[in-house]
């Protein structure tokens, strides 16, 4: 076993979730991350906690979605819903072995069946303190090959991103989450964006906690309302196996009123006519990771990646002041190289640059 995969199991048991003895921690994850999985159930049988494994496999969601019946669609996962609610602790391992299983899923079903499942996902994002979940990358064959790199050379990345000095990183987050935190009016500017809009900014958040693996982001929620003006996304939305280019958003009180995409824009309209929030954006975020500086068609790391904002459309953390609740939460990135952020008047970032 690679001596990082044990580091990084140690991160998210001590750091991310500080594990304690005697607590139910449900470890979940495809077979492509096997050894990941053995490493997190060595840590946390260690720690005299208890590992619930859930083992995703190949192949099975695209049966699902492309076999299943009305009420197999519509069926409750009762016991998947019994097990989270007596845990304390959530590990959900970021991998896939076909990062394109779902493309040919009909995307009504997709839907339907997130619907059903809204009150466990919507529990495990918001349910603390009641449980505390971490969302972990870990190195794949898909998902190198969807970065456009080798494995060995998408683990370096990947483990890069996530081991890294916490300390030091968090000092120069905690700069920035603190001028948001004093901050209410919000304006994006430059090539591609003139947005404004105003943040729940004393309930803004940095992510050096762990809930996701790699950290590196500081996010708030806009007041649901305030968005005015437009948005053109320079980078792919990937959902579902579809692949969503060249966004671009107009906002008005808050509300999607136009939208278009070069590709997959029915896709887009069926996202933002998902319930009656999706069409309103839960969070803004600003990417911070110095060690994301190239897209790679994963959303973990890419909202991450330095020098770029990016706007979820649907669900608000309750963290953050929620206002806004929907079935999604989608997230999309734009570059911020040629483009400023204004804070209350006062240029806080230019062309990827903080003033501070």
């Amino acid at each position: 076993m690679d001596t990082r995969t044990r580091e990084l199991a140690k991160l998210v048991v001590d750091h991310a979730l500080f594990v304690k003895k005697g607590e139910t921690v449900i470890i979940s994850g495809g077979t492509e991350a096997q050894e990941f999985l053995i490493a997190l159930y060595k840590e946390v049988i260690l720690r005299g906690a208890h590992p619930d494994l859930k083992v995703g496999l190949p192949e099975i969601s695209p049966f699902f979605f492309k076999h299943a019946q009305k009420h197999q669609i519509e069926k409750f996962p009762e016991t998947l819903n019994f097990s989270v609610k007596k845990a304390q602790k959530y590990v959900g391992i970021n991998t896939t072995a076909n990062t394109r299983s779902l493309a040919n899923c009909d995307p009504k079903k997709i839907a339907a069946r997130q619907k059903v499942t809204r009150p466990i996902t919507t529990y495990v994002c918001n349910g603390k303190p009641d449980i505390h979940r971490s969302t972990v990358a870990f190195p794949c064959q898909a998902l190198a090959q969807e970065a456009e790199m080798s494995l060995t050379d998408y683990e370096n990345f990947v483990f890069g991103a996530c081991l890294q000095d916490w300390k030091a990183i968090g000092k120069k987050m905690d700069k920035v989450l603190k001028t948001f935190q004093e901050g209410k009016s919000v304006h994006l500017i430059g090539e591609g964006v003139d947005l404004k809009f105003d943040v729940h900014g004393k309930l803004a958040k940095s992510d050096i906690d762990g809930e996701n693996v790699p950290m590196g982001e500081v996010f708030m929620a806009p007041v649901r309302e305030s968005l005015n003006g437009w948005i053109k996304f320079d980078y792919p939305a990937i959902e579902s196996a579809k692949e969503v280019t060249d966004i671009y958003l107009k906002f008005k009180d808050g509300k999607v009123i136009e939208s278009s995409a070069s590709k997959n824009e029915d896709f887009l309209k069926e996202m933002l006519s998902a319930d009656e929030n999706a069409s309103y954006v839960g969070e803004f975020g600003i990417g911070m990771n110095p060690k994301v500086t190239k897209f790679t068609k994963n959303l973990l790391f890419d909202e991450k990646m330095g020098g770029t904002i990016h706007l979820a459309l649907g669900m608000a953390y309750k963290d953050n002041g929620g206002g806004n609740d929907s079935v999604i939460h989608w997230d999309i990135v734009k570059d911020m190289s040629k483009a400023k952020i204004i804070l209350d008047g006062k240029v806080v970032q230019e062309n990827s640059n903080w003033k501070f």
